[in-house]
């Protein structure tokens, strides 16, 4: 497997810090896996079978190796299902073979990552499904667990959907606090036009803001709460002169109805925010 790159995510600051959070690293006592150390051998082997209780949707294998072999650099790992694969119960997904020690300090950070990445792209499959629409993009939100957010949207992405924003820098989203403090919706994306911003969403969430958006410069428009009715009414009116996305109270049951209105995309917090983790067990054997 080729080294684990993502924009704005460093992989070993990652795995030092979560490592050194695990160990207590800092506190008194701490920097130690005491239960490891006294019990296990220095010189102790094992060997490891990464596998799936469930179907999942496999994400972050190459986060769990980097765990591994920062405390052995030396360890075999054989990664055996490529990342975004769809797997069925009892599925191996990595061996390893090395360093008892480290295996057993490493094996829970790697675990509880894996578990909740693979939870989030398993949740945003079924999501992807049961829209069941190639011409509508599923979309997650910033309703991301605070240092994780790179790592949880490249899990979206494994899973079939897509990113929005990824965060307050690289796209205006104007709702509706913002228009409280503006005063309406045109002089809200005006505003956010005249100062420059290229990409500009705004919330809406009567079918009467959307042509004062539109004229004031709204290059997406992000429907509120609406039903398939009003958003079928909702994209009419924008006949194509923005971007449109539903958005709000989407779930497994309403997804298909809402993406079959005609909308670009549809947005779902709960992708990141509600994913269970995935049931995935390592096991070890002496050598």
């Amino acid at each position: 497997m080729t080294q684990f790159e993502l924009e704005g995510f460093d992989l070993h600051a990652f795995v030092r810090g979560t490592l050194a959070e695990d160990l207590g690293e800092g506190l008194p006592g701490g920097g130690v896996d005491v239960t490891a150390t006294s019990v296990i051998p220095a010189d102790a082997r094992f060997q490891g079978v990464m596998d799936s209780r469930d179907a999942i949707t496999v994400a972050g294998l190459p986060i769990a190796v980097a765990f591994f072999r920062h405390l052995d650099p030396q360890m075999e790992i054989e990664v055996l299902v490529e990342e975004g694969a769809q797997v069925t119960p009892g599925t191996d997904l990595m061996r390893l073979a090395g360093n008892a020690r480290a295996m057993l300090t490493a094996e829970r950070s790697a675990l509880n990552t894996v578990q909740h990445l693979s939870g989030i792209a398993t949740l945003v499959r079924q999501y992807v499904d049961a829209m069941d629409n190639p011409d509508c993009t599923l979309l997650d939100t910033r309703k991301t667990i605070p240092g994780l957010r790179h790592i949880e949207k490249y899990a979206v992405r494994m899973g079939g959907g897509s990113n929005h924003r990824m965060g307050l820098w690289d796209a205006a989203m104007i709702k509706d606090n913002h228009i409280l403090v503006a005063g309406n919706v045109g002089e809200a994306v005006h505003r956010a036009r005249h100062a420059g911003v290229k990409n500009i969403i705004c919330e809406v969430d009567r079918l009467d803001q959307i042509e004062p958006a539109l004229a004031a410069g709204a290059d997406h428009i992000l429907l509120d709460n609406m039903s398939p009715e009003v958003l079928t009414a909702a994209v009419d009116i924008i006949g194509g002169r923005a971007k449109t996305e539903a958005s709000g109270g989407i779930d497994l049951d309403t997804i298909h109805a809402k993406a079959a209105t005609g909308v670009d995309y549809v947005s779902v917090g709960r992708l990141t925010q509600s994913a269970p983790a995935a049931d995935i067990g390592l096991d070890f054997t002496v050598e």
